[in-house]
């Protein structure tokens, strides 16, 4: 085991990552009692359909080198981590046309040199565009800086597993990845050892050249290219591998390759992208979710300034896809926005507006005092463990509805040209936004044309594509003119996919040495019988589940017409707050140090699973240590201390904190420790991906709530739905502990221990204990 230390960047650096951004969340249909299934095939090494190379000479010079997929079965290779079975496929030269419907392979070399490197997955602020794009140059053993990064455009048939969500990209991609650079390298080698005639074993590589060191001889990769896009592909499964001792790339901090566009404001977001003659629309959909249009003053609307269209759409049921609204088309975005003041639409609003946050609040209370609903877990009998612990600890949890708030709206661009569609989208789910665009407008998937947009945040809320089909619906009714579909901010923050609420009536028994002998949870959440909703459910194995021998988890759920979906650390958000608030509370109550209190948990030999506790000890430790853990404080200001495990992320977290006398809350500092595994690839990445998650998390905590009154979302902008501000936000020293394990991603797992750490340094602080979010709603005056 080694440790890698950055804390070099400052806060104000780290405040920028949060707005920025990281990948989000896995889909919602992980839920409830299924959800770990779900995640046991996530780890799983199976792989759904053999993976080839595809070798092509590039007119001009040089050659091609891309993979494609064939179907072994129902299974798909997105969810995979091990390696492909192998197989070749051969192309010939290409004409121009299939030339450039080709862009799509991984690796172009032309004879000057250059090496064009495919970034495949949606770029979302996590660094993905640059991570890939590494770990294929190092294993084709180039100069970075002799690299073109290009994004690709979605093209399942070429490349597996296109999507942004669940921390995927690194263990999905990793060793595909390598193996698409080591090919590359091979081919280049025997090319050389055909022009040459001597064995390829005798040959050896710098970054962009072969040598033979036993003649002197020597050539640059763009001197064999053309030769090597003619040379017999490799077996993907034996292709030789670096030892990652020999690594020149991976391991070393790389700046994004887009941070100069970036800065500079020449980055094109699907938001800046236009086609000529294109044409502006807003949609407008009843403010009660999933409300139905009646009627409207749509000809009044259409004689505003610059209109060119006004239609009502009839749309479905579903809320991740096209529901009924007024489409309002003008020649510019701001006309369209204007003409919306002016319609007044009836709406049958149906029975979602009998709902509300007050509604929701009160039934939750009425369930905490009947039989729960359904069993999620029970072992052991912790009614009896209970009766006879030397202390028992009672305590009720809540965390409310919250939006993502992605600095960028949601928008798409689309054109309908003769029964085809092309759209220029910035979601994170490609695959599944053709699919509902396909069969909302009964059309053939092969007939939608899909490219990748950068995307300005997503944090799972472009996993749902409901701005995508909109902007395909409205383009059809223009056949032929190119329309951009844009929301407003209040409309992003108010037709959300929310993170859901939730309630959490706790009891727990400590015995006379301060250990935890029992632990049930009546949680009640949304929902019909016993199916969570979207991203609201639990999973059996919920730590601390298989580390207590009597224990128990039950829910009830309550049904309604709002909208969920997963949030940056889907489920673990709310429930990490929870699950390690109270085991702050039962330490607390055993007279045992918070910190011990959870390494004794995790000594214990829990279930088979997914879960290692070792490696959890290992960044609870290495987090301790850094800290200085137990260092005496003055009064008014303390520590918390946190972990989680996620998205196969382990993560322990210690905030300090400072609470004047009046209550005002200043975050001192925050230390972070995890483990992802064998590899850190990009170290300035990886470290930008902490500091943010943790200070998104941070931002969730400290005023961020989503309210419901009569159907419909209270909260409209960022002044009632505040991110965390610059002078708010504390540094954050990372710290990573590499283990001998296959490397994993980093956009989410350090997010959920932050809230709970917080709202622990706060109880030290003050011995105010926080079982509410957000902060804001709490007193945290002292005296």
């Amino acid at each position: 085991m080694a440790t890698v230390e950055r804390h070099d960047l400052a806060p104000e650096t780290a405040a920028a990552v949060a707005a920025e951004g990281a990948a989000v969340g896995v889909p919602g249909g992980a839920v409830g009692r299924r959800k770990g299934a779900v995640g046991a095939r996530e780890h799983s090494n199976a792989v759904g359909r053999r993976q080839f190379l595809r070798v092509s000479a590039v007119a001009g010079g040089g050659f091609m080198l891309g993979t494609w997929f064939d179907w072994l079965g129902a299974g798909e290779a997105a969810g995979a981590v091990g390696g492909p079975e192998a197989g070749v496929r051969l192309a010939g030269a290409m004409d121009d046309a299939a030339l450039e419907a080709a862009l799509n392979a991984f690796i172009r070399i032309t004879p000057d040199g250059i090496v064009t490197l495919i970034a495949k997955n949606p770029e979302i602020g996590q660094g993905v565009k640059t991570m890939l794009p590494m770990i294929i140059a190092d294993e084709l053993d180039v100069q970075w800086e002799s690299v073109r990064v290009e994004q690709a455009s979605f093209d399942p048939e070429q490349y597996s597993g296109q999507s942004a969500g669940g921390s995927n990209a690194t263990p999905t991609s990793w060793l595909p990845m390598r193996r698409v650079g080591a090919a590359g390298r091979q081919m280049l080698l025997a090319a050389a050892a055909q022009q040459w005639n001597v064995p390829v074993g005798a040959l050896t590589t710098s970054p962009g050249v072969v040598h033979h060191r036993a003649s002197g001889r020597q050539a640059s990769y763009g001197e064999l290219a053309t030769t090597a896009g003619a040379m017999p592909a490799p077996d993907l499964e034996t292709v030789p591998l670096k030892d990652p001792a020999d690594f020149r790339i991976i391991g070393t901090d790389v700046r994004n390759v887009d941070a100069g566009a970036i800065v500079t404001g020449t980055q094109v977001y699907g938001i800046d992208f236009t086609v000529p003659g294109m044409l502006w629309a807003v949609y407008v959909k009843c403010p009660v979710f999933g409300g139905k249009f009646v009627s409207g003053n749509l000809d009044e609307v259409r004689a505003q300034p610059g209109v060119r269209h006004v239609f009502a759409v009839e749309g479905g049921t579903a809320l991740n896809g096209l529901l009924d609204g007024v489409a309002i088309v003008a020649d510019t975005w701001w006309q369209a926005r204007t003409a919306q003041r002016v319609l007044d639409v009836t709406w049958d609003e149906g029975e979602t507006a009998q709902h509300g946050s007050e509604a929701f609040a009160a039934r939750a209370a009425s369930l905490k005092g009947q039989a729960p609903g359904f069993t999620v877990r029970s072992d052991g009998d912790p009614d009896a463990a209970l009766s006879s612990a030397t202390r028992v600890v009672e305590a009720s949890y809540h965390y409310p509805f919250l939006s993502h708030a992605p600095l960028e709206p949601q928008n798409c661009t689309a054109q309908w040209r003769d029964g085809r569609l092309e759209i220029w989208a910035p979601t994170q789910t490609p695959q599944s936004g053709r699919r509902l665009v396909a069969s909302t407008l009964d059309m053939d998937e092969a007939d939608i044309t899909l490219h990748l947009m950068r995307i300005g945040g997503g944090f799972g809320r472009r996993l749902s594509n409901d701005y995508v089909v909109e902007a395909a619906r409205v383009a059809r009714e223009l056949d032929g003119v190119p329309v951009k579909v844009l929301w407003s901010r209040e409309q992003d923050v108010q037709h959300d996919f929310y993170r859901p609420a939730g309630w959490h009536h706790l009891t727990g028994g400590v015995d006379a040495s301060g250990r935890l002998v029992a632990w049930k949870n009546h949680f009640v959440s949304f929902g019909e019988g016993e199916r969570f909703g979207s991203s609201a459910g639990i999973n059996a194995t919920e730590f601390p589940a298989g580390f207590v021998g009597d224990f128990e988890t039950a829910a009830s759920l309550i049904t309604a017409g709002i909208p969920t979906g997963a949030l940056r650390a889907p489920g673990s958000n709310g429930l990490c707050f929870v699950m390690q608030s109270f085991l702050d509370e039962l330490a607390h109550a055993g007279g045992v140090d918070p910190l011990a209190f959870r390494l004794e948990l995790l000594s214990r030999t829990p279930e088979r699973g997914g879960f290692d506790p070792e490696r959890m000890r290992g960044v609870l430790e290495l987090v301790a240590e850094k800290a200085e853990w137990g260092r005496e404080l003055p009064r008014g200001t303390g520590r918390g201390i946190a972990f989680h495990f996620s998205h196969r992320g382990y993560f322990a977290e210690v905030v300090q904190a400072t609470v004047s006398q009046a209550g005002e809350l200043t975050i001192d500092r925050v230390w972070a420790a995890g483990d992802v595994g064998s590899q850190i690839i990009n170290p300035l990445n990886a470290v930008s991906n902490v500091q943010g998650g943790v200070l998104d998390g941070l931002s969730e905590a400290l005023g961020q709530e989503i309210t419901i009154a009569n159907g419909r979302t209270v909260q409209t902008n960022f002044h009632n739905f505040p991110l965390i501000r610059m002078r708010q936000a504390p540094p954050v020293e990372v710290h990573f502990r590499v283990t001998d394990n296959p490397p994993t991603g980093l956009g989410e797992p350090m997010l959920p221990p932050a809230i709970p750490a917080l709202c622990s340094a706060i109880f030290a602080a003050t011995g105010r204990r926080i079982r509410e979010l957000p902060l804001s709603k709490n007193d945290l005056s002292w005296s």
